[in-house]
């Protein structure tokens, strides 16, 4: 990529949080932030760390990820207990609402299994964004904002040492592979609505991330150019090995009719010449769309992991 996509190292730093959380208001702050040079650090930093790299690909697997892992097996495990109900609405079952409040009273005990005993007291602190990474319980949606609760999840996670910078294939292939197979499955149990769509003009209903690192992986491909992604056979034959694929599969499985128009953004960027070329553009797209949306990051939280005060470095 451009010297500007350059990531940033991910710090190892240790600190012992508050528990006060705070939310953006002001989004020139926010992107003054110690938290937004961070958060965008660390997914520019997984970004090259899966370039070029296979799902199937071998990688280094730590405790710590296998832990995370199991978390999120839990997850998935909880969402057959509260069926959907029967209610005349089309969109958001309010099952979610039983689902979601096992996890808020337990998502501490699952960070403090993840996480060493001599880092305790961060618990509190990270669970707050594995809560906030589900959906919304009183709208029963879905979107980017909590997807990038997650990705803070894991950030925090790396910033006290739980997680090593040779983790980084693991991060992304095993630990948010499953996070999406987990909100998929959701957003399928519990009708949930996506928050804040933009309808067609936006890429993608309930993700952005694995676009990002997908095509990072497709980066310097011997066959598969971005023109192949809208070709259902070749969807079907690659999916298992690429992130991008397997987003472009469960939008024609959850969408009808053609895929240009339900999904017009996605379309467009199958005409762009090379997926390096698609990579910097989504990551512009990412921040523009995304991370400087008052919609979208007005409910992101800040404390001692991810703080609101100016970048330092």
């Amino acid at each position: 990529g451009t010297s500007e996509e350059v990531a940033p190292p991910v710090q190892q730093c240790f600190m012992v949080p508050k528990k006060e959380i705070n939310v953006v208001s002001d989004m020139a702050k926010w992107k003054r932030s110690q938290a937004y040079a961070d958060y965008m650090g660390f997914i520019l930093t997984l970004n090259e760390g899966v370039r070029g790299k296979k799902l199937t690909s071998e990688y280094k697997v730590s405790e710590p990820i296998e832990k995370l892992v199991a978390l999120l097996n839990t997850l998935d495990r909880w969402i057959d207990e509260p069926p959907p109900v029967d209610q005349p609405s089309r969109f958001g079952n309010k099952a979610f609402r039983t689902w979601y409040a096992k996890l808020d009273q337990e998502a501490e005990k699952l960070v403090s299994a993840v996480i060493p005993k001599h880092l305790a007291d961060a618990a509190p602190e990270v669970a707050v964004y594995l809560k906030e990474s589900v959906g919304n319980s009183t709208r029963i949606d879905y979107g980017t904002g909590h997807e990038a609760a997650f990705a803070a999840f894991l950030c925090c996670l790396c910033k006290i040492g739980v997680l090593r910078v040779d983790d980084q294939m693991a991060i992304v292939f095993k630990v948010f592979n499953r996070y999406l197979e987990v909100m998929r499955k959701l957003q399928k149990t519990y009708r949930m609505e996506p928050a804040g769509s933009q309808g067609v003009w936006g890429l993608d209903d309930f993700q952005f991330l694995p676009f990002i690192w997908g095509s990072s992986q497709l980066i310097d491909h011997p066959s598969l150019e971005p023109r192949h992604f809208v070709d259902e056979k070749v969807v079907n034959e690659n999916h298992k090995d690429f992130m991008f694929l397997e987003c472009i599969l469960f939008i024609t499985e959850m969408k009808t009719g053609p895929f240009a128009e339900h999904s017009n953004q996605l379309w467009n960027i199958s005409a762009v010449p090379s997926w390096s070329k698609v990579n910097q553009g989504l990551i512009r797209m990412y921040k523009a769309e995304c991370l400087e949306k008052f919609p979208v990051i007005q409910h992101f939280k800040f404390g001692s992991l991810l703080p609101i005060q100016p970048v330092t470095s």
